[in-house]
């Protein structure tokens, strides 16, 4: 009798795992892009960092989709200098914190808490967080590059 119940408890065991994985929810995950109502980092425009050194609020009559999301520039110009390299200037992390990347999860940003680093954007959360960044910007990015993209649950 000991034999059907040792296969009982085996089969069991071996059941265990199998339903967990079953019930087990979803992991929830974030877009590529933050995205507030479908328009990136926040309406602001990504190229002028480099060439005004400063945010700028884009305006959706200069708007391009891109990665699925809108992007919005204060000029035409700003417009067709994203689209002929857009990898260059979309910031890094899919405009997430760099921050927050760097801690392995994800936040929103603020436009006017940036970095321009070797020709790289960078957003952080907030001004506080931008001043932790600028502590240890290379350790920062080395972690955020081995981070992301899971930080996303992809």
């Amino acid at each position: 009798m000991s034999t059907p119940s040792r296969r009982a408890f085996l089969g069991l065991l071996v059941a265990i795992p199998v339903t967990g994985t079953l019930i087990r929810p979803a992991l929830a995950e974030e877009p590529w892009i933050f995205a507030s109502d479908g328009v990136a980092i926040n309406g602001y425009d990504p190229v002028a960092y480099f060439t005004e050194g400063k945010p700028v609020q884009g305006s959706a009559e200069h708007a391009v989709e891109w990665k699925g999301s809108t992007w919005h520039f204060a000029s035409a110009e700003n417009r067709a200098t994203f689209e002929m390299n857009a990898d260059g200037y979309a910031p890094q992390y899919g405009g997430y914190c760099a921050y927050a990347v760097s801690q392995g999860y994800t936040a929103k940003t603020d436009p006017n808490a940036w970095t321009v680093h070797e020709n790289k954007l960078y957003l952080n959360f907030s001004k506080g967080v931008r001043r932790r960044w600028l502590r240890d910007v290379e350790g920062h990015i080395e972690a955020a590059d081995a981070n992301w993209p899971s930080v996303l649950g992809a």
